[in-house]
This record gives C-alpha cells, structure tokens and sequence, in this order.
C-alpha cells in the first residue's frame, strides 16, 4: 500500500506578516497532483492542519477545498488534530465526512479504533492518535501523572490490544502528533512540554509497521518505521536550511517500509545574513539572496541611521532586522531578551528566585513551579478550545 504522509499545514498562518494562503493553496494543489502522479493509496494528515483553533474563514475556505479534491480523487484520507487545532471544531461532521472517504480522527477515546483499508495482500489498520493534552485526558487513558509519555503509552496499548485481535498479517500505521525524542525543533512550533518534559522515547510506538509523526515543522527520520513529515512550508527563518517535503511511504506486504520524499513548491527562498550593515550592503557573496525573504542580524557596536530602508535597497523582501552588538557575555550592556535566549519559562523563574533570595528553588519548589506552568498552560488550551 503506497501512503502520502504529510502534516503541520498551519493553513491560515502568515510569514513575519506575509499572507501564505497563496501558498498554501499552491501546496493543496501540488498534494493533490503528488496523489494522482504517484498512485496514491491513501493520505495521512498528521496534524495541525489549521494555526489556532478559531481559524480564519478563508482557511476553513481552504480546507473545505482540500477535503473536496481529496474526496473527488476516491483516495482514502486520515486526519488528526494536532495541539494547534481545535479537536472539537476540526472533528465536526466527521462521521458524515466519513462516508466521502475523509477520516478525521479527533477524539481521545478513539485511538484503538482504526480506520481499516485493504490491498491486494490484506488489510491495514490505520490509527489516529491525536494530540493529547496530558492534563484534559489523563482521566480517559487512566494514568495518574499527566505526562506525553504516559497519555501516548496508554493510548499505544489500547492500539496493540486492537491489532492483536485482528486477523495475522494485518499491517498497522499510528498517526501521532508529538515530540518524539531524536527530534530536532525550529522556532516555529508551540511548547507543548508538561513536567519540564516534552520528548517522549520512539520506542512507546513499538509493534506497528509505520509511525507517521507530525509536530516538528523539519522532515526527519528517527527509525526506518518512525518519520516527521515537516512542515510543506516554512514557518520561521529557522527553517532556512529545511527541505519541505512530503513522504512517500511503500507499506510492503511483509510491513517493510520504503521511503521516498517529495519536494514542496517554495514561494520564495529564506536566507539569514549577518554582519555590519556596510558589510551587508557589500558582500557580492550575498547576491544571491536578493530575491529572497531575508533575515537581517546587524552586529554594529552603534545602531545605524534608518537600517531598514538601507537593507531594503539591496534585499527588498526583507522581513525581519535583529540587532546584535558584538559584546562579552558579562557586558551589562547586553539586552535582557539576549541573556534569556534558549531558556525556557522554568529556568527563567528558577533564575529568578535564585535572584531575589540567593539561592535557587529546592527540588520540592521546583516541582511547585513545574505544576504551576503545567495548569496554566492546560488552562490556556481549555480556554482556546471554548472560544
């Protein structure tokens, strides 16, 4: 069975204030073409197919567009909700979008009941795990510490005790949307850590033939049956080095996999550059990047008169301007969003309490403020949702 596996269409995002819904329409296109061309079997959407969860209505125009030319072309689709979209909103008329062939997989509950399909050599069960809030379905999974790794452990056992009941040889794929460890992250992709954890071991997945990730916006390979898609566009100049691309995967009838990627159309080339201003208004080596969405990091000792309009002159789709003196790590000159680059939400308060009273937290407050970020967060989510 051959498997198109894509993921993270954040459909409704923009670029540094750049529209992408051009883009993304480009992209809904090219994936339908890709399922025609290559004789598509079926598609998996490993989620975050919109940016939030109360979308614009030109993405949901979108999306609708998706579902109708998925539907047209009679190849089987399954969707999951990932922690950007709406479960609720996404899973609405599943059951009658069912019947067109489009499965979207949006309820917890659901996660060992697949979608089955058959090729010549039998049948494949198709699992959609969706994002899972620890904190919202730790009750449903019966785990007493909302963790990733406990919630996806338990949903993966409701997913073995299917597929062992089903008939020998039946061929498995869990569509999940998680950070899994090995993983690399960009800029672009929201914090789901819980417990001052985020990562969860690729080895909860054990037992089936082909994980199809989503989450991480870069296309990665962390074993031969467990892949991130990536993102089909970038999202943040931190992907200025990723290839987007979608998988083609070949399910064989033993459950080998093989794995081949198609590129994604590029609106436009990103590029980060950095230097003086003087030096980036020079460098013929930046030629280049003159048509490119630009990053701009000036490292000036003094800030420069209208530094914008002047790297504008020679990158005219410059996006986004950054400011880094070149300074010693201990200069008190040093901005404070430069001094807490890299730390998250927990070391900056232990940073701050080890400030105020000379000490850091001890382990039993550091759990304090762990829990305290974790039902903030959850509380973040449920409001979202309920907008």
């Amino acid at each position: 069975m051959r498997l198109l596996h894509t993921s993270d269409w954040h459909l409704g995002r923009s670029f540094h204030r750049v529209n992408m819904l051009g883009a993304q329409a480009e992209f809904i296109g090219h994936l339908v073409d890709a399922v025609r061309e290559h004789a598509v079997d079926a598609v998996v959407v490993s989620g975050d197919v919109y940016d939030r969860a109360v979308p614009p209505l030109a993405a949901v125009e979108l999306f609708d567009d998706a579902l109708h030319r998925l539907a047209d072309l009679g190849v089987p689709t399954v969707m999951i909700s990932g922690n950007h979209d709406s479960a609720r909103r996404l899973g609405v008329g599943a059951g009658l979008i069912d019947r067109a062939g489009i499965h979207l997989r949006t309820e917890p509950s659901a996660a060992g009941t697949p979608v089955v399909l058959a090729d010549a050599h039998g049948e494949v069960a198709l699992y959609g795990l969706p994002y899972l809030e620890p904190a919202l379905v730790k009750d449903e999974f019966g785990v007493t510490k909302a963790g990733h790794e406990a919630v996806l452990a338990a949903a993966m056992d409701r997913v073995r005790a299917d597929l062992a009941a089903r008939p020998s040889g039946t061929r498995s794929v869990v569509l999940a949307h998680a950070f899994v460890t090995g993983g690399e992250a960009s800029d672009s992709e929201r914090d789901i850590t819980v417990g001052g954890v985020a990562a969860v071991p690729a080895g909860v997945f054990d037992g089936v033939d082909y994980v199809a990730l989503g989450h991480l916006h870069g296309c990665q390979t962390l074993t031969e049956r467990v892949r991130y898609s990536g993102s089909p566009l970038a999202y943040s100049f931190s992907e200025a080095d990723h290839r987007k691309s979608m998988w083609l995967i070949d399910l064989g009838a033993d459950g080998s996999v093989g794995a081949e990627r198609l590129d994604c159309p590029v609106p436009r080339p990103l590029a980060r550059i950095r230097g003086t201003l003087e030096d980036l208004l020079a460098d013929p080596r930046l030629d280049r990047h003159e048509d490119a969405w630009v990053e701009a990091t000036l490292t000036d000792a003094i800030r420069p008169a209208d530094p914008m309009a002047r790297i504008a002159a020679r990158f005219p789709h410059t996006l986004s301007l950054v400011f880094a003196p070149e300074r010693a790590p201990d200069d008190p000159a040093l901005s404070y969003a430069r001094r807490l680059a890299g730390r998250d939400d927990q070391q900056v308060a232990e940073d701050f309490v080890a400030h105020v009273r000379g000490a850091g937290p001890d382990p039993r407050e550091a759990a304090v403020l762990r829990d305290a970020f974790d039902a903030v967060r959850a509380d973040d989510t449920v409001r979202e949702v309920a907008r």
